[in-house]
């Protein structure tokens, strides 16, 4: 079957066949036809299948009809994420490239003023995430009352986000005679909880079994030590020994990681990049453009990068972290292997995440081979230590070094206000001196409050050394030197 056959309208047919794609993959090929006669869908497939196209060129074939009004969208698209969101637009861009339409996007991170001009003009079609576009409702500047046509995409990533109360909201404010589309590459319980609340008599699609893999990725695990620096190296060893390596994603849990793993990254010469949900806007697209264009070749994310985010050419996938939510393996692990290519997967396991193994290998159905079965750690790596932590090669092992350089020894003495050139004149008198017999304390005899409480400070200065975060050193930010005000009925300790 050919897209000629399913029903799209010349202009979407040329379109498609311009940007070189000649036949419909399976969910495309079922969903078309119900969308094209108003049927509200409910679409399972894998990640990579092309989802978006199976609701993007039925939309572009009947929005030729009509026109929007000022601030009345005619359709509206919710996605999870920024990055989602702009993919979508570029979707609407190139196949309705023979079509006059208005296309909006709202996404945090963009100007508001901006934003509001595209609806003034009037939008066919309104992208959104679902906190941004409640952000326009609020302040009065957009009306939901004219949508036709909802979208609900990557349904089960809203889940995990916390957006589902945005999201009922919404539809709230909706018009009832609307058709609505959810579509989700997993199917949790609540997922279909949501389709029977927005769905009326859904037509359910699913060209794969949920929250399956697909067949042409090859999926390993790699045992590795628990300590942070036996995984960096671990993940070194992988990438170096990995062949036809092309460009590789590296997924971390959490957002702090990404950021040290990239880091460590580059201190080894390794061509990366970072993407995690505290950079803004413009630095997350500008890194996009720039692993899709080839200029660095790991990209290190966390789950923000997992879902959705069409980059076809991915040859690598590497979970630095096993994912905590099963889901998100295989979200994560779609982001190779796409359009019918070949990929491979490999994440690497410590002692502790061997039971998030097991709760993926009971959600896909198969269990994932083993590439290496040792826990013992990375033995003959040198040690990969970020800057400024840990112990400096000819330093005393008493006097670790901060994020500056400068010693604990000498922090203290900073901090009593001796310098060391003050306490080599004090040591030198004192050696002049005769030595004063110090009288001895007697056995039932307690040390002093003073004493316990110098050797109190002197322990939390040592926690407070070993903690100590990379970032911040000895500085600390302005925020924290605001005077804090108590209410009224608490005493302070000088009333006291």
């Amino acid at each position: 079957m050919s897209f000629d056959d399913l029903g799209l309208s010349d202009k979407v047919v040329s379109a498609v066949k311009a940007v070189g794609y000649t036949t419909p993959t399976p969910i495309q090929e079922q969903a078309i036809p119900h969308v094209l006669a108003r049927r509200d869908v409910l679409g399972l497939a894998q990640t990579g299948t092309g989802k978006t196209a199976s609701f993007t060129l039925p939309m572009l074939t009947i929005l030729e009809q009509g026109r929007a009004r000022a601030r009345m969208p005619r359709t509206l698209v919710l996605e999870p994420t920024r990055e989602l969101a702009a993919q979508v637009q570029e979707s609407f861009d190139r196949y309705g490239v023979n079509h006059k339409l208005n296309v909006a996007l709202l996404i945090g991170g963009v100007s508001f003023d901006e934003q509001d001009k595209k609806i003034t003009r009037g939008a066919d079609v309104l992208i959104a995430t679902p906190g941004r576009l409640l952000d326009h409702f609020e302040r009065g500047r957009l009306l939901l009352t004219g949508v036709e046509f909802l979208v609900i995409d990557e349904a089960d990533r809203m889940l995990d986000m916390g957006f589902i109360p945005d999201i009922e909201r919404i539809v709230k404010l909706l018009p009832p005679t609307r058709q609505t589309m959810l579509f989700s590459a997993t199917m949790p319980a609540a997922i279909g909880e949501l389709a029977a609340k927005f769905l009326r008599d859904p037509v359910r699609i699913e060209v794969s079994k949920a929250s399956s893999t697909a067949e042409n990725i090859t999926q390993k695990l790699i045992a590795s030590g628990s300590k942070p620096h036996d995984k960096r190296a671990t993940l070194r060893r992988l990438i170096d020994g990995a062949e036809n390596l092309k460009n590789a994603i590296v997924f971390c849990n959490r957002k702090r990681d990404v950021a040290t793993l990239h880091r460590s990254l580059e201190r080894h010469g390794y061509s990366a990049g970072a993407l995690h949900g505290d950079m803004d806007q413009h630095a997350r697209l500008r890194t996009l453009d720039a692993f899709r264009d080839g200029q660095i070749a790991i990209l290190v994310a966390s789950d923000v990068a997992a879902r959705g985010l069409d980059i076809p050419a991915v040859s690598h996938v590497f979970n630095f972290d096993v994912p905590t939510h099963a889901e998100d393996y295989v979200h994560r692990i779609g982001r190779t292997g796409r359009a019918g290519r070949s990929g491979e997967s490999l994440t690497i396991v410590t002692k502790p995440e061997t039971k998030y193994v097991q709760a993926i290998e009971k959600l896909i159905g198969q269990e994932i081979p083993w590439g290496e079965t040792d826990f013992s750690g990375s033995a003959g790596e040198e040690e990969d230590v970020p800057r400024g932590r840990g112990r400096s090669r000819g330093k005393p092992a008493g006097d670790e070094l901060s994020a500056d350089g400068e010693g604990r020894k000498s922090r203290r003495r900073r901090r009593s206000g001796k310098s060391e050139a003050g306490e080599d004149e004090a040591a030198v008198a004192t050696a002049a001196e005769p030595k004063a017999e110090k009288p001895r304390a007697r056995s039932d005899e307690k040390p002093s409050r003073n004493r316990r409480g110098e050797r109190r400070r002197e322990r939390e200065e040592d926690l407070e050394d070993a903690s100590r975060a990379v970032g911040f050193a000895d500085h600390v930010p302005a925020f924290l030197l605001r005077p804090v005000k108590l209410p009224r009925n608490v005493e302070t300790t000088e009333d006291a």
